[in-house]
Parts: structure tokens; C-alpha cells; sequence
């Protein structure tokens, strides 16, 4: 079972990789946001704008506590499928697919930003050099060791989506306890 140790390795690498992006978000958004702000708002129509604005303006402290809230789930994932690899009692795949696809896609909305707003957004540097390689090779490395399928992908894809309340909530919890 030589292959359990890379996959591992690679599994324990995604709270990592999750931190040193959500770092360059926490550190980069509050001012970016006074930066930019006026230009989110002439480019994006007036009621996503205003959605938009009130969803991010928030203090670095306010982003570090949202993101503590995330860490929570991208550690039990991880943790899990961790488990999942070595048949621990409390394995499960899923979990860690739903977040490695969000993880993935999260990729594409900030460069989407970034060419959108035509700025360097928070979160692109590490979305581009890290996130990006990190997750489609853990992809290929779960679906080449016969971890998950691309039925297990398909199945857990809708769930992405469903994902996006957590990630309000976060930004809520941040919001209000700091």
C-alpha cells in the first residue's frame, strides 16, 4: 500500500495549502475593499453590488474569525478522509470531495474577479501558485488510487453548492463576534 503514504501526505497538506490562501484573503481584503470598493460598485449591477459590499466589508479580524469557522470543516474533512485511507472508524470521502471541489472552483471565481475588476483581488496569488495544482493533484491522486470515482465527483459536486450558507454564516460569526 505504498500509494496510502502519498495520499495521505497529500490529504494532511490541504488544511495547509487552505490556510496559506485564506491568509493572503484575511490580510488583503479590508483594504482592498476601501481600495476598490467604488469599483465593485460601477461594475457589478446595484443590487449584487450592494450584496456583494455588505457580505465583504468586514475588519481583518472579522475575516480571520470567519475563517476559523471554515478551518473547522476543512480539518473534520480532512481528518475523515484520512481515516477513509487507512479504514479508521470514522472514515468518510465525502466530506473532504465536497470541500476539495469547492476548493477547486473557489480558484476560478478569483481570477474571474481578478480579470473582472482588472486588480490583483485577495486571494488570486495563492488561488493561481498554490490552490490550483494542490487540488486538481488531489484529485488525480484520489481518483488514481481508486479512492473516489468520477461518480463519486458527480455525486458530490451539488453539495459544493450547498456549502454556500456555511460559508455566509462564517462571515456572519465573524461579523458579529468580533
Amino acid at each position: 500500500m505504498e500509494w496510502s503514504m502519498d495520499v495521505q501526505t497529500m490529504i494532511w497538506l490541504f488544511p495547509v495549502v487552505f490556510i496559506l490562501h485564506d491568509f493572503e484573503e484575511i490580510i488583503m481584503l479590508e483594504s482592498w475593499i476601501a481600495k476598490e470598493g467604488e469599483k465593485v460598485s460601477k461594475i457589478l449591477p446595484n443590487k449584487i453590488s450592494n450584496r456583494v459590499m455588505r457580505q465583504f466589508t468586514m475588519t481583518t479580524a472579522q475575516m480571520a474569525v470567519a475563517v476559523l469557522v471554515i478551518f473547522l470543516f476543512v480539518s473534520s474533512a480532512t481528518f475523515m478522509a484520512s481515516q477513509y485511507v487507512t479504514n479508521g472508524p470514522l472514515g468518510n470521502i465525502y466530506f473532504f470531495t465536497v470541500l476539495l471541489l469547492i476548493f477547486f472552483i473557489h480558484v476560478f471565481t478569483h481570477v474571474g474577479q481578478s480579470i473582472l475588476f482588472r486588480s490583483i483581488t485577495p486571494g488570486v496569488v495563492t488561488s493561481v501558485l498554490f490552490v490550483f495544482p494542490y487540488s486538481l493533484l488531489m484529485l488525480t491522486s484520489l481518483l488514481s488510487s481508486q479512492l473516489i470515482n468520477w461518480n463519486t465527483i458527480w455525486v458530490t459536486l451539488p453539495f459544493a453548492f450547498l456549502a454556500i450558507p456555511v460559508l455566509l454564516a462564517a462571515h456572519w460569526i465573524g461579523k458579529k463576534l468580533i
